[in-house]
């Protein structure tokens, strides 16, 4: 039973073609290039709302250099959302709950936003590992500390993801499961259970945008920390 719950994650081909690289290509097939009309369709104008609205959230409090990583972030937004919310969908293959990927993606965001920061305010961002008045004895315990929290944040945005949308699948593949098993020898507690399965998609469905979002706010605030 344990193996087949787990089997969800692991990237299934078909004919010979693994559904993972169908999984990364999808989203982008589904978001519509520009056109040089003056009217567009409702998916167009949807687009350009979600974009700006995302946009303005985002870089709202950032300052003028940090806006230079508008179209990388919203590239990442509508990126991880496909990929959660498509993960959802039957038969199909959840590419961010595999922590390579997710990993892939943070730790060369947070060390950019590190150099960032490194190359243009040095003095600014050591002074994090040491805040102002700190007694002589606890400068070195400081320093590990705040060295040590400097690294895990790309591990905690990683593991973030992965957790949230891997224990989410696990549990609408058991509740699924038990509704199936009870669907014959007893209707009213499957009747139940589904309900609960669907309460529960509904949930899976805003986690699955919910962190999308706090993945890219969270670089965000790096990046703001650095520029």
């Amino acid at each position: 039973m344990t193996l087949n719950l787990f089997n969800q994650f692991a990237s299934p081909t078909f004919f010979g073609v693994p559904l993972i690289l169908i999984a990364l290509v999808v989203p982008w097939l589904l978001f519509p290039t520009p056109c040089n009309r003056w009217t567009t369709n409702r998916l167009m104008t949807v687009q350009t709302w979600f974009v700006k609205t995302f946009t303005k959230q985002i870089f709202l409090p950032l300052n003028s250099p940090g806006h230079k990583w508008a179209l990388i972030l919203t590239s990442l937004m509508i990126f991880l959302l496909g990929m959660n919310l498509l993960g959802l969908l039957p038969y199909t293959f959840t590419p961010t709950t595999q922590l390579s990927l997710n990993l892939g993606l943070a730790i060369p965001l947070w060390l950019a936003t590190v150099a960032i920061g490194f190359r243009n305010q040095l003095t600014a961002s050591l002074g994090h590992f040491l805040p102002e008045g700190t007694p002589t004895l606890l400068i070195p315990i400081l320093i590990i500390i705040e060295t040590i929290s400097l690294f895990i944040r790309p591990l905690a945005l990683g593991v973030r993801l992965t957790a949230n949308l891997t224990a989410g699948h696990l549990l609408i593949q058991l509740i699924s499961t038990a509704t199936m098993a009870l669907l014959f020898s007893n209707p009213a507690v499957s009747s139940l259970t589904f309900a609960t399965l669907l309460l529960l998609t509904m949930l899976e469905i805003a986690v699955a945008m919910i962190q999308a979002y706090v993945f890219v706010l969270l670089l965000s605030l790096y990046l703001q920390e650095n520029t």
